[in-house]
């Protein structure tokens, strides 16, 4: 179990640091506790200064009656818990891909056709291959520039409900690599010798050129990239809980504008894409020509179909999935805390009698954590303790457990397999250094060397020419 403390410094900054790596004997609510009160203990951290605990929405941790929130605020009711933001959001994305059919359908597609391409070397390797020639075409003809960054070579990524971010980047990929991909499929179909895999490449193939499936692929890069830029931003370690709630709306507006207004762009794009790629455009007149309205005998438009059953249907659910996953916008404690934002009335007459209208330095101020810091610089957080206090209060709450799925993330680093036999307390040294190694760069060797020195009798003097 990796902690992460978060406070606010003297100067008034958002600070989050790695604390530590602890063994737990097993993952319920009552080990993990343990093992924060072991850690707080041994670092002489206080529970009942704890003002607030962010995990993510497994059973153990948020659970009602016995998970790890409520044993913690069972000893200090003041560590109000907050649910990931970023957990949240990927689970907007999960739940509708399995609400509306026709998306469900559209990510298994996705799905298999990553397994196609990926299941063996030689797959990936005649992929790469296709999308090296087609660069080095479209540059040498001058369609696409090249520069840093631009135009890697790149594969298929396979989609995960708990990597973040992770669907956007695979649909993404599979836009840009269309060509190369059905050419993939092609090649397999050719020259594959088992016939279920001859099969199911060429229904790939067919579906991947079908208008459907290019509709609802720019469909789902819409609304994916719109939740992807929100979840970057409330992964940021500095993020406060009032910007963070001030963005989730933003992005319901853009996404509530988008169903009422974008549909007229959003259909020239599908168009634009299915004739650059010699797809068949269809007759939004025309009568739909597939699914069970056939056999009913139903007269439905591809009109009606795509635009509202698919397209308003999809944001709909969208957009109220993240009225369900996020009721913290609605609570009282988070609508009293969005009073502290520096351009509502309460902060604006508070800046009056601080006498600081016509300060330079607070003249465009929009953010909490920046308001923070210049309340320390001007020494204004001594003239108005309570005010800043409560400021201090906003800011560690917890946004996102970013910074704890940084610290896993960091583990392959330090858990190699020259050190797959660490004991726990040696991985966990290395690990708060290696994290938290841009403080660690600010120390001299020499310093290091006198406390190595010091521990214990040494036959022989160091020196930093030896480190």
């Amino acid at each position: 179990m990796a902690l992460v403390i978060r406070y606010v410094n003297n100067n008034g900054e958002i600070v989050e640091r790695f604390l530590a790596l602890v063994h737990v004997t097993d993952t319920t609510a009552k080990s993990l506790k343990e093992g924060i009160d072991s850690v707080f203990a041994k670092h002489v951290l206080s529970l009942s200064r704890l003002r607030g605990q962010g995990y993510d929405g497994a059973s153990n941790m948020r659970g009602e009656y016995n998970g790890l929130k409520t044993l913690i605020l069972n000893e200090n009711i003041s560590t109000k818990y907050i649910h990931c933001f970023a957990h949240q959001l990927q689970l907007v994305v999960v739940n509708v891909t399995k609400q509306h059919g026709a998306i469900s359908d559209f990510f298994t597609i996705v799905t298999m056709i990553v397994n196609t391409c990926g299941t063996s070397c030689k797959r990936r390797d005649k992929l790469r291959q296709a999308e090296h020639e087609k660069i080095v075409k479209s540059l040498e003809s001058e369609e696409i520039k090249s520069g840093r960054g631009l135009n890697q070579e790149m594969s298929l990524r396979r989609p995960g409900d708990t990597r973040w971010g992770s669907h956007f980047t695979t649909l993404l990929r599979l836009k840009g690599m269309w060509s190369s991909i059905i050419e993939m499929l092609e090649h397999v179909y050719e020259d594959g010798t088992n016939l279920d895999n001859r099969g199911i490449s060429k229904t790939l193939s067919m579906r991947l050129g079908s208008y459907d499936f290019v509709y609802i692929l720019h469909l789902m890069v819409e609304l994916l990239g719109s939740t992807n830029d929100l979840s970057k931003v409330l992964q940021l370690w500095d993020q406060n809980i009032v910007q963070a709630i001030s963005l989730i709306d933003t992005t319901k507006r853009n996404l509530q504008d988008f169903r009422e207004n974008g549909w007229n762009q959003f259909l020239r794009q599908v168009e634009e894409f299915c004739v650059t790629n010699y797809i068949d455009v269809i007759n939004m007149d025309d009568t739909v020509k597939f699914g069970v309205r056939m056999k009913r005998g139903e007269r439905v438009t591809n009109y009606h179909h795509y635009k509202v059953e698919v397209y308003c249907q999809v944001l709909d659910l969208v957009i109220q999935e993240m009225e369900n996953r996020f009721p913290e916008t609605n609570t009282e404690l988070l609508i009293c805390m969005n009073c502290l934002s520096p351009r509502t009335p309460l902060l604006a007459s508070i800046s009056t009698s601080c006498d600081i209208v016509d300060k330079v330095e607070f003249s465009n101020i929009e953010d909490l954590g920046n308001l923070a810091k210049i309340l320390v610089a001007t020494t204004r957080d001594k003239a108005f303790p309570l005010v800043y206090r409560l400021i201090e209060l906003t800011l560690i709450l917890p946004v996102a457990t970013a910074s704890v799925e940084r610290v896993f993330s960091s583990m392959k680093f330090i858990k190699t397999d020259l050190r797959n036999r660490m004991e726990d307390g040696w991985m966990n040294d290395i690990l708060v250094v290696y994290t938290e190694r841009e403080i660690f760069n600010k120390i001299e060797n020499e310093a290091i060397l006198r406390r190595f020195q010091e521990m214990a009798s040494r036959r022989k003097q160091l020196s930093s020419r030896a480190s």
